[in-house]
């Protein structure tokens, strides 16, 4: 399928592994120009030695952390305007809300919330002079299906969630979209990081702990990082210029509900 982006400029953070790293191979596929973003300038090599691309298109990576203004304002002055901003980037660990303090809250905001809001504004209003714009915020599940142990994310991601679905009807008149990609248990670094976790505040080993996961799942399974990838590709697409404000989660099937 020819998504009809090709040529465009694709800004896509947290690129160097995971589901950011195979939203930039089914990009390059797509002849997407790519400025991949990640604060390991090793992986990011890696992720750019793993692309498929032509001698026309133009892919780049900066190093940087995104938590940071000064950073952010970089990386926007340093590469050339987005058509495409995938905003991607670190989640925060779980716990007990009675044990974060006022810093880890801050800490779960700003870069779950803030600094993927301060990417669109330095984004948006381009795209909107250009009449084109894409811009797919890669959550998670718990936007949909909060999870005790995961406070932080939930109040986070759902305030970036819910702050998009405003701007979106703002800014579709001018071909700017902007949609949530909600993954579940995706077999990533970032799930075997958390199930590390879980493992380590509990009386069971990893592997119960990975396996129990996949077993409650109704496929069964752990996604893959194409399948979100294959999601987030399609709200970037043209043909995805009536759909905006929405959230998609790819959960296979966890979420029990039908809105």
């Amino acid at each position: 399928m020819d998504l009809g982006i090709a040529g465009r400029h694709a800004l896509i953070c947290g690129a160097s592994r995971g589901m950011g790293r195979a939203v930039a191979q089914l990009l390059a596929k797509e002849n997407v120009n790519l400025t991949l973003i990640a604060r390991n300038p090793d992986t990011l090599g890696e992720t750019l030695n793993l692309l498929e691309t032509t001698p026309s298109q133009h892919v780049t990576y900066i190093a940087a952390d995104l938590t940071h203004e000064s950073e952010r304002q970089r990386v926007f002055s340093t590469c050339a305007p987005p058509d495409i901003l995938i905003n991607n980037g670190a989640g925060m660990p779980p716990g007990d809300f009675r044990l974060w303090q006022r810093e880890d809250w801050l800490k779960g905001l700003d870069t779950m919330m803030l600094a993927p809001i301060d990417m669109i504004r330095l984004s948006i209003d381009g795209m909107i002079e250009r009449k084109f714009g894409r811009i797919v915020n890669l959550a998670s599940r718990s936007v949909k299906t909060p999870q005790a142990e995961m406070g932080l994310s939930n109040a986070a991601r759902t305030g970036l969630v819910s702050f998009s679905a405003g701007l979106a009807r703002q800014v579709v008149s001018h071909n700017v979209t902007i949609n949530n990609v909600l993954p579940g248990i995706i077999d990533s670094d970032a799930q075997y990081a958390h199930v590390h976790d879980l493992a380590r505040r509990s009386h069971k080993s990893y592997d119960e702990i990975w396996q129990e996961r996949a077993l409650r799942n109704p496929a069964g399974r752990y996604g893959s990082p194409m399948e979100v990838a294959a999601a987030v590709a399609f709200f970037c697409s043209h043909a995805a210029g009536f759909t905006t404000g929405q959230s998609l989660l790819v959960d296979g099937g966890d979420y029990n509900g039908i809105f």
